[in-house]
């Protein structure tokens, strides 16, 4: 039941609006390793500039009445490279990991077996129902402008972002695998919200594609 309200509330607020396309920030030093990176500061590492460089080609294919960027440099830095200035927008910051932060995966599952950032509390960090709180706060922004919205941020972030986008709870989040310099665009059909593309990493590999017009606006 809850599941059906969430999803008829974003019929309801998807209608008549633009999509709202969202990069993950490039590599940095920890993505690399795999360590949960959220109030930590890193910059690029050379290949992360290298990547988000790549994907300006892709993006100037679309036309952004905002374009809407973390505070962490890593968001910035990429946001400015693809050929973007972004207002910074706070609620777009990555997961706060609490006492796991610069911690991997592999590391926190020796203390505890079959720990998971989507079902198990964080010492001193965020609950799934706090980061959906902030990115829903980023949805309505961008359902509020007459346009395209272009967002730059991390993984974990926009991970929960898109399942809130569909009406999903941020539990759903999990699904939703995203790569360093991953693109992805959030839109509408009909009275649906939809995922039109998601985790493209093409730029990386071949030219640019056209991916815009990928799903008929009906």
């Amino acid at each position: 039941m809850l599941a059906q309200v969430l999803v008829s509330e974003a019929r309801v607020a998807c209608a008549a609006v633009g999509r709202l396309v969202t990069l993950r920030h490039g590599e940095t030093a920890w993505s690399r390793t795999g360590q949960h990176t959220s109030r930590t500061d890193l910059e690029l590492t050379d290949e992360g500039r290298r990547a988000a460089r790549l994907v300006r080609p892709r993006l100037e294919l679309g036309s952004f009445a905002l374009v809407l960027a973390s505070p962490r440099q890593r968001a910035v830095e990429s946001c400015r490279l693809a050929g973007f200035e972004p207002t910074v927008e706070p609620d777009l910051v990555e997961w706060d990991y609490g006492d796991y932060e610069g911690r991997t995966t592999v590391d926190i599952r020796a203390e505890r077996p079959g720990w998971t950032i989507w079902e198990d509390p964080i010492p001193g960090g965020e609950r799934p129902e706090q980061v959906a709180a902030r990115v829903d706060r980023v949805i309505a922004r961008a359902r509020a402008v007459d346009g395209d919205v272009l967002a730059v941020a991390h993984a974990h972030v926009l991970r929960v972002l898109a399942a809130r986008w569909l009406g999903m709870a941020p539990e759903a989040g999990r699904s939703f695998g995203l790569s360093t310099t991953g693109l992805s665009i959030l839109g509408t059909q009909r009275e649906d919200a939809v995922v039109e593309l998601w985790n493209d990493t093409s730029h990386l590999h071949v030219g640019p594609r056209g991916d815009w017009d990928r799903l008929p606006r009906e």
